[in-house]
């Protein structure tokens, strides 16, 4: 959606279309200021040490039998054959960070693995790992992946490489896409309501699983193709992977209701003969997570919130900002739990720590830095820096910065820390002169006449001939923002975010700057979308959570001085309302009804989940058969003519 894609992961978040960029413009090489910035990270980091490629390839057993997992109809779900350049040996290519690369390298190693006897997993053929406890009856699955493809995949490789078994339970750790959306791959919801297979997650799982993808679902979802990468070519001079796993799969994003809500630290659980421990991590990095603690295996599942990468404080492609200070405490009392008892840990991405010391050492070291992001912004803020001088200045410790598992691969340690200042003081910085700003088109339009065109283009050239590609990236954008149609203005800036592109260790990052590089040289491209929206996630939406759905498609301007008020009734969920539009917005109240409403309007909850499927059109909604209308059918029509329609291929590096 995660994802929330990282839906993100709806997010996010959050899943994404499975999209090949469409070659067009010729990328450039990397120039002299690129491979001196990417030769210093060479030089920093202990590059000498291989532990974590020990570690990646410890317990490996088997690979799927085809790097293609196709759909039921023959699409391609992924496709990991095109990250093989990868695994080519040699030096890293002068157009990735080397530390990027390093972490692709080590995610590009797929398929089934050992944790400990009784604990696997399948690891990097879809964006998130899903593992497998053995019951004393069956798997005990832990995150059913992206999608139910993948998914089945993954319990087929398990069920032919160790031991052929049925799934005896399911845990989803949080409400990202990527941890629950496989569902159906691997279980019947029929032996879930029969109490046969319990599906347990963390206490609000369905309303954040669903709210994340419907509410900005389209905007996050048109920011999640650049934060992932979709529209690139999968090469060294394009997509090299998202730094938290290689890509997202696909295919058919599925959801229930879980059997079993898990609400409170230390609640303790005996799933399938296997005893689970929970520990409960809302607003860290889902607003619905939990960790828990095998006393059997002597392993901690650490969710999402200890991995091999910094994560994301706010996501690029959107979400509410997570507390930093409330994930270091989370993993603080991980340790404390846990900490002098465990001999393995695993998440639910990237590979497993063994040995009690370092598996502490690693909570330890992410703890600690979330911790150092929460106080050290609000020191620097304290003193009166600005949200930008503070990510400007900031730096890790060398303790901190010199560990694999804390580098910027998926989040970022600057958009982390203004995030952070965002959580406690807001987007704007104090300064009275940046309390009001113009738009971007409007403001570039002034600094054009200000300054001139053709002085802005030298500038932003003599710039990026010094190696400064965020000063010319900055400059050219301005006046991209006010002359679209500059050829020269949209060259120099795609030429920058391409240098900063190639200079980037985020995966997020790098695929954000070569997504704007892509889109100011060849236009937007409208290939395969992502399609968080599956019929399951707008079933899974509360009536509720529909109407309020709705109400954010209302024009407000055009519905302001206007007003309707409308008895809804749902014979199939025996559900009332009544809806009402004034003042530009629609309020709605459950459980009421109108004594002289404009209409009285009866239809099926499931009615609603055809329109939120493309299946039956809102506008069509007064002419339906399926809706029976007592009263003012006009006014209910003219009332559906003031939503929206959401447009997916909007532009987001110029106007």
């Amino acid at each position: 959606m995660k994802p929330g894609l990282k839906l993100p992961r709806i997010a996010a978040l959050t899943a994404l279309a499975l999209c090949i960029g469409t070659a067009f413009a010729t990328p450039n090489a990397a120039t002299k200021a690129t491979r001196k910035a990417n030769d210093a990270v060479a030089n920093y980091l202990p590059f000498g040490d291989k532990q974590d490629f020990e570690d990646a390839n410890r317990g490996f057993i088997a690979d799927l039998p085809s790097p293609i997992i196709k759909g039921e109809s023959g699409n391609t779900v992924i496709d990991l054959s095109q990250y093989d350049f990868l695994k080519k040996a040699g030096p890293t290519p002068d157009t990735v960070n080397p530390s990027l690369w390093r972490q692709s390298q080590l995610l590009a190693k797929h398929g089934l693995f050992k944790v400990v006897d009784g604990i696997y997993q399948v690891r990097n053929i879809d964006l998130a790992n899903i593992t497998f406890v053995r019951g004393k009856t069956g798997w005990v699955v832990i995150d059913p992946l992206t999608s139910a493809e993948t998914a089945k995949a993954a319990l087929d490789l398990i069920n032919s490489k160790v031991e052929k078994l049925p799934v005896s339970a399911v845990l989803f750790t949080h409400s990202h896409v990527d941890h629950f959306a496989g569902i159906r791959g691997i279980v019947d919801e029929k032996d879930v309501r029969a109490g046969k297979v319990p599906v347990i997650a963390p206490e609000g799982f369905m309303e954040e699983a669903v709210s994340e993808n419907v509410f900005a679902g389209n905007v996050m979802s048109r920011r999640a193709s650049y934060m992932y990468g979709n529209l690139l070519p999968k090469s060294p001079t394009g997509n090299v992977g998202g730094g938290l796993g290689l890509t997202t799969a696909a295919g058919t994003i599925t959801l229930f209701e879980p059997s079993k809500l898990v609400g409170k630290t230390g609640e303790k659980l005996s799933v399938d003969g296997i005893d689970i421990v929970f520990q409960m991590a809302p607003g860290t990095e889902a607003p619905a997570e939990m960790l828990f603690y095998f006393p059997q295996f002597k392993a901690i599942c650490l969710a999402e919130d200890a991995n091999h990468t910094l994560h994301n404080i706010l996501t690029m492609r959107g979400a509410k900002v997570r507390s930093a200070q409330k994930w270091a405490k989370t993993l603080d009392q991980t340790i404390d739990l846990w900490g002098k008892d465990a001999v393995v840990s695993f998440g639910s991405h990237h590979w497993p720590q063994w040995d009690n010391t370092r598996v502490v050492d690693h909570l330890e070291k992410q703890r600690d830095l979330y911790k150092y992001i929460n106080d050290q912004t609000l020191r620097m803020a304290n003193e009166g820096l600005t949200m930008d001088e503070i990510a400007d200045q900031f730096k890790l410790p060398d303790s901190l910065a010199k560990t694999f598992a804390n580098r910027g691969y998926y989040g970022n340690l600057k958009h982390n820390v203004r995030a952070t200042y965002q959580l406690y003081l807001g987007f704007w910085d104090g300064n009275p002169a940046n309390l009001d700003p113009y738009p971007p088109v409007e403001e570039a339009k002034r600094y054009v006449a200000l300054i001139g065109a053709d002085k802005m283009l030298q500038n932003a050239k003599a710039s990026y001939d010094k190696g400064d590609y965020r000063w010319a990236a900055a400059i050219a954008n301005k006046l991209v923002f006010a002359e679209p149609g500059n050829k020269q203005a949209r060259q120099i800036e795609a030429d920058a975010l391409e240098q900063l592109g190639y200079q980037a260790e985020s995966g997020p990052e790098r695929n954000f700057y070569l997504s704007g590089a892509k889109e100011l040289r060849d236009g937007v491209q409208k290939v395969a979308t992502p399609n968080t929206s599956s019929p399951d996630i707008i079933r899974g939406m509360s009536t509720e959570m529909f109407l309020d759905f709705l109400a954010i498609h209302l024009n407000g301007p055009k519905a302001a001085g206007k007003a309707y008020a409308f008895n809804l009734n749902f014979p199939d969920t025996k559900e009332k309302f009544v809806l009402t539009v004034k003042n530009g917005v629609m309020n709605y109240g459950k459980d009421k009804q109108l004594p002289k409403p404009d209409a009285s309007i009866t239809l099926d909850r499931s009615t609603l989940d055809d329109i939120a499927l493309g299946k039956l059109k809102l506008g069509n909604l007064a002419e339906s058969g399926q809706v029976k209308f007592d009263g003012n059918r006009a006014k209910f029509k003219e009332m559906l003519g003031l939503f929206d329609k959401f447009d997916f291929w909007f532009t987001i590096a110029e106007p």
